[in-house]
């Protein structure tokens, strides 16, 4: 049996996740559901 996230383009396997968290319809909660999943990068001026 093929593993079939490899047949699928990196678009469909984001996609596929983002209905999976039930965010692929509204911006809103698609941006909060991120911000729990990543961290934001480090502002480059508190460094200087």
């Amino acid at each position: 049996m093929a593993n079939s996230s490899s047949s699928k383009t990196q678009l469909d396997r984001f996609k596929e996740a983002a209905r999976e968290l039930e965010t692929d319809d509204d911006e809103a909660r698609f941006n909060k559901k991120l911000g729990k999943l990543v961290k934001p990068k480090p502002d480059a001026k508190k460094n200087d």
